[in-house]
């Protein structure tokens, strides 16, 4: 050592360094190379990981992926942290290492934790062996409330690193929170709204909603703490703040377990005695139709004597719930029930009119 010495002395000297100052500059170039070292080795190894499970996703290459960008913070917050400690030892500078390693160790850690909590979101919506279990809102608020918790303890460790007292914050942040509330309570009620939205869940993403109280009608895409966006019929955006939902009635019918035919159909007076025959075929053909559930209610009547027509009506429900089907299949039930007025030489009436002429005999 003292030969190593001996052969560094002029070139300290040269650079006007003392012996101390020279061995702190070795620690701080030797922490670094390790540091280097261990970075390197640190993303090798996460990537290999990520490269082995990717023909399996799931759970532990979401773990992996979340892990590769924090693990390398970490390593290099600790390594630079040592550096500095080792370079500015005794100096005030020298007090601040600590807080600001410790800060770059919870900032690590929460992000990891915000990125894996992203991740199983992602892989519990998109994993189809779960899709029974959690749907896609419910996984999603789960997701939101986690990455908030994680960011709010994160924050009151990284105050505590830097010497604020806890309970100081958090009792400012209790009279902070009445002031805010008064100040935006609207923010509030919407936040409130889209909470009872994901607890009560009266619709989820992807569910066609209307509302009978306001000109709101469309598919859910996305439910947020402030807004929910609906997607109408004619492709437009509709954003609705979630305070609205705790005051309007909502309709689901995506939840619908079956599509209604109602419809009323005239013959014409002059098939009266025709009548009896064509409802109870009618009746008949829709017992035996294969897309009619013969479990809900099932009616065909004849109902009034209209103005130009013998009125019967058809009450009965479909199968399917499916928009397209369903037309598809009261269009058969129609036609069959056209076809029926026809077999039995009937005709479907129209709005006429009789018109009684007196002859002239009968006027003098």
């Amino acid at each position: 050592m003292q030969a190593f010495w001996t052969w560094l002395d002029p070139l300290l000297a040269t650079l006007s360094l003392s012996r101390d100052q020279a061995e702190t500059l070795i620690w701080v170039f030797t922490v670094i190379f390790i540091t280097l070292l261990v970075g390197y080795f640190v993303r090798r190894a996460i990537t290999r990981l990520e490269a082995t499970l990717a023909t399996k996703p799931g759970f532990k290459h979401a773990t992996v992926t979340s892990a590769k960008g924090p693990a390398r913070l970490g390593v290099w917050t600790i390594g630079l942290s040592s550096a500095a400690e080792v370079a500015l030892l005794g100096t005030e500078l020298g007090d601040w290492v600590d807080p600001i390693r410790e800060t770059g160790v919870v900032v690590a850690i929460a992000w990891f934790l915000i990125r894996l909590v992203k991740a199983y979101e992602t892989a519990l919506i998109s994993n189809p062996r779960r899709s029974d279990r959690i749907d896609r809102t419910t996984a999603e608020a789960i997701g939101r409330l986690l990455r908030v918790a994680v960011m709010i303890t994160a924050s009151l460790v990284v105050l505590q690193a830097f010497g604020f007292s806890l309970s100081g914050v958090l009792a400012f942040g209790g009279v902070g929170g009445i002031a805010v509330g008064f100040a935006a309570k609207d923010l509030l009620a919407n936040f409130f709204g889209g909470f009872f939205i994901y607890t009560d869940r009266p619709f989820v993403v992807g569910d066609w909603v209307r509302s009978p109280d306001r000109e709101i009608e469309g598919t859910v895409e996305h439910i947020g703490w402030r807004l929910t966006r609906i997607r109408t019929f004619d492709k437009r955006p509709l954003y609705i703040p979630n305070s609205t939902f705790l005051s309007i009635a909502v309709e689901n019918p995506s939840r619908m377990t079956n599509r209604r035919i109602y419809e009323t159909i005239g013959v014409r007076y002059d098939d009266a005695a025709k009548l009896p025959a064509i409802v109870a075929d009618v009746e008949a053909m829709l017992r035996s139709h294969a897309d009619i559930d013969g479990n809900q209610t099932l009616i065909v009547n004849f109902d009034k004597f209209a103005s130009s027509s013998l009125d019967f009506f058809v009450y009965t429900f479909t199968k399917t719930t499916d928009w397209v089907t369903y037309h598809s299949v009261k269009q058969d039930v129609l036609f069959r029930i056209l076809g029926i007025v026809e077999a039995h030489e009937a005709q479907c009436a129209f709005p006429t009119s009789t018109l009684h002429i007196a002859s002239m005999e009968t006027a003098n």
